[in-house]
């Protein structure tokens, strides 16, 4: 793991946040799949329904592995060193069109309900905001459903918000939620 932010105590344990290699995240499928399955069945609109079984939050995560080991995205994970559990994870996703190098998206931000509350969140913003800078990017966008504890995060973390899209998506027991859209200018090496 190429650690992105300093160990930090939070609340009683240390938090270390890091980049997964493509080979890390593949042996690490299984908490990985663990804090994306706690946080659909915790009402997180983050693109799947319930249920979510173990075999499609696999899948999801071996594609992801995959964008690593092809260069597409970056992986970080918060890792719980009392226990070696991963507790959240962030994607930074390259941006696709060759006239947005500059580019790149946050997305699938997800913390395990037992590790909320926490900073954990904090922590992996400000470390994908990071590894975005050191990747070249100067310019980062994301969507989080509108009124949720993430929007607030984000918000404190100096994003700017630019509007609300309604109906963008659907919560993952069935409904309409709407979506609020952010960027940041982040500093690039």
């Amino acid at each position: 793991m190429k650690e992105h932010t300093k160990a930090r105590s939070v609340t009683g344990s240390t938090i270390r946040v890091a980049a997964l290699t493509s080979q890390e995240a593949m042996s690490a499928i299984g908490a990985l799949s663990a804090v994306l399955m706690d946080c659909v069945e915790g009402g997180a609109s983050v693109s799947f329904m319930t249920p979510l079984t173990r075999e499609r939050a696999e899948a999801f995560w071996r594609g992801v592995a995959d964008g690593v080991e092809r260069g597409g995205r970056l992986l970080l994970a918060a890792q719980d060193e009392a226990d070696g559990s991963i507790v959240g994870t962030v994607q930074v996703v390259f941006a696709e069109p060759e006239n947005q190098p500059h580019r790149a998206d946050i997305a699938k931000m997800l913390v395990h309900r037992r590790a909320r509350r926490r900073g954990v969140g904090a922590m992996l913003m400000r470390a994908a905001e990071q590894a975005a800078g050191a990747a070249g990017k100067s310019l980062l966008v994301l969507d989080t459903v509108t009124g949720g504890d993430a929007e607030r995060l984000y918000a404190r973390l100096g994003w700017t918000r630019l509007g609300v899209i309604p109906d963008y998506a659907l919560w993952p027991q069935g409904g309409l939620c709407d979506t609020t859209v952010f960027y940041k200018r982040v500093a690039h090496d």
